[in-house]
């Protein structure tokens, strides 16, 4: 996963999606913007479409790892292992 993440995070700074000056939130933002674009396909029963905007979610989220030198595979393996531990549903409804 880490060289995925890394060829991900290079072919966006390739492709100009890295200018001077971006921040972190509008990063989000833009991880935000791919999820909604993936309800609004599911919405239209478009299963395609809606897999492909989850595949454009979990790019942008590497690359903004790599942006900011996490380690997003180690990251996700300690956060399943901590939730192994959680309780069920961690004491909440939903």
């Amino acid at each position: 996963m880490k060289f995925m993440q890394h060829e991900v995070h290079e072919l966006a700074k390739t492709k100009g999606f890295w200018p001077k000056g971006r921040s972190f939130a509008e990063c989000v933002v833009l991880i935000h913007s791919e999820l909604s674009e993936a309800l609004e396909a599911d919405r239209l029963n478009d299963k395609e479409a809606m897999q492909e905007e989850l595949a454009d979610t979990v790019i942008r989220i590497m690359d903004l790892a790599e942006h900011l030198n996490i380690d997003l595979e180690e990251q996700i393996w300690r956060k399943h292992l901590k939730n192994q531990r959680r309780q069920f549903k961690h004491g909440k409804a939903y």
